[in-house]
Order: structure tokens, then sequence, then C-alpha cells
């Protein structure tokens, strides 16, 4: 199924993020994680995809096996870091014959310890070229990211918002956010990107919290915050990581819950391939709007 589709068969939606594991024991376990979420009923999976195609081939099988195995709409990544345009097309070939419908372009991150981004000789420079050159050839529907709290290589938060409208141009059929901790940065991004015309479903992306130095250091690469008050009480827990997952389980049931009751269409969990923290926040969210006629996951 095509995730615009998905996403309008169920409001609220929710789905999730998975990285490939760099084995077949942890692809294994990674399925087992993919089919303990299914009771869930997510909307969609999405499997991440490494600099220069590093992890292609592990991508491609994860999404195959989730798709094929668990019965999940499935969305492959692609990256334009490190890879050439025939790189890329080769691998979008073999997504399309293994049946993948979905894929989200993105810039990618440069390799770590080499600095800012630079082009691949033979390879893409923005990711609305990517999307453009999918939405020539390939029947992909095609997601891409935005950056509530704006990208850190962006000059400001227009320049930043005038590449997610060239994106939308090119083809870009919905955006899923950076992680993030403060809903108003989303909804004030929401608004001013309706503001300049663009009208896809953009996904909130939220990752629960349950290491503080994993967290402390995602938020200081991507550019996102820490709300004061947060980071107070992590910074309490540090050296006890069952209570840092506590709160950060806690943290981001209220913020989903504050999210739905504003008007977002649903919740993209940045996962890292654990299943607990996440089912924990998406049963609460059931129990809490069950008692609604129109909560699809519960009467779907």
């Amino acid at each position: 199924m095509r995730i615009p589709e998905a996403l309008a068969s169920r409001r609220p939606f929710f789905s999730f993020e998975f990285f490939p594991p760099k084995d077949d024991a942890g692809e294994a376990l990674l399925v087992e994680t993919a089919q303990a979420l299914r009771p869930l009923r997510p909307a969609f999976v999405s499997v991440t995809y490494g600099a220069g195609g590093s992890t292609a081939k592990r991508t491609l099988s994860v999404a195959t096996r989730i798709a094929n195995d668990v019965g999940l709409t499935v969305m492959a990544h692609a990256t334009l870091v490190g890879a050439t345009r025939a790189q890329l097309r080769a691998y979008f070939d073999e997504l399309a014959r293994a049946g993948i419908q979905n894929v989200l372009a993105l810039r990618g991150d440069p390799p770590r310890g080499s600095g800012a981004f630079a082009p691949t000789p033979g390879g893409f420079v923005y990711p609305a070229e990517l999307i453009e050159m999918l939405a020539r050839n390939y029947g992909f529907s095609i997601g891409a990211a935005c950056y509530p709290e704006v990208h850190v290589e962006a000059a400001n938060a227009d320049d930043d918002l005038a590449h997610v409208v060239e994106k939308v141009r090119a083809g870009a059929r919905f955006l899923i956010t950076q992680l993030f901790f403060d809903n108003d940065k989303y909804f004030s991004f929401v608004e001013r990107a309706r503001a300049v015309g663009i009208d896809v479903p953009i996904l909130p992306g939220i990752m629960p919290i349950t290491n503080y130095e994993q967290i402390d250091r995602f938020t200081k690469m991507c550019g996102a915050s820490i709300p004061p008050k947060l980071r107070v009480e992590l910074e309490s827990r540090r050296d006890d990581p069952d209570a840092v997952t506590d709160l950060g389980v806690a943290y981001a049931t209220l913020q989903c819950t504050d999210l739905l009751r504003r008007g977002a269409p649903g919740i993209h969990f940045y996962t890292l391939n654990r299943s607990p923290a996440t089912r924990a926040i998406v049963s609460s969210l059931v129990a809490a709007s069950a008692w609604k006629a129109d909560f699809s996951i519960v009467h779907s």
C-alpha cells in the first residue's frame, strides 16, 4: 500500500522506523520486533539506509521481509551521500522488483568525521533532484524530511522552508519531521508550511528517550533542543538507566497525547530498533482514546 493511502485509511496513525542491523542474527531479531509491533496496526514502518548505500542490501532485505513475512506497509530510505546516480538507480530498481512502493528521499548526513556534506561525483546535489528523478522514472510514493527547529546547515528558517517547498514541488507526497520535544515548534512549523502552500501531510517524528547520553548526542547532531525542565529531570536520573527510560516513556506519552489532541495526523516513532518503549507509549494512547468511536486503530 502507498503511504498516502495508508494515512488516509486511519486517523490517528502510528508508524515506526528501524535501522538495518549488521548481520543475519540482528535481522532476525528486527523482524521479530516488527512482528511484536504488528498488533498496534501501524500505518507503515520505515527502514533506514546507510551513507553511500552501505546498508543498501540489508535495507532491501529487511524491508522485503517485513513486507512479506510480517505483512506491513514498508518505506525504504535512500540518501545522496556517497552514492552516484547510477548506484541509486540500481537500488531503486531492486526496491521496485521487490514490490516496495514507498521511498523516503533524503540528503543524508556526511560520514562521521568528514565535515560538511560534499556532493558525490556523478551523484545528486540536492534531495529535490533525487525526488524529481524518482517521480519521473518510478511509481513510488515519495516522502521527504523537514525540520521544525531548522536544519543545522540552513541559513535561517525561511531558507530551510524554501528547500522543503522544492521537495514538495519535485514530487514529495508527505513529510516526516526530525525529532523534537517541544510541540509548539511542530505546530509553528506546520503553520508556516501551510502559509507557503505546502499541503501534504506533515508527520511528527518522536523519539522516546531511553538513554540520556544517546539523546544528548542525537539532539546536538541534528539541531533539536531538549526543553530545560526535561533536561534537568534527565540529568537527575542519568545514573539510573531505568529511571531515564521511565521518564522518557512518560514524557513521550504526554507529548503524543498533546500532538493528537491538537490535530496532528498521527505519530512517526524513531524506535532505535527497540519495541518495549514504543509499545508502552502507543498502548497508553490507545487506552486513553479507546472510548472514541472514530479511533480507527481500535475499531478497524
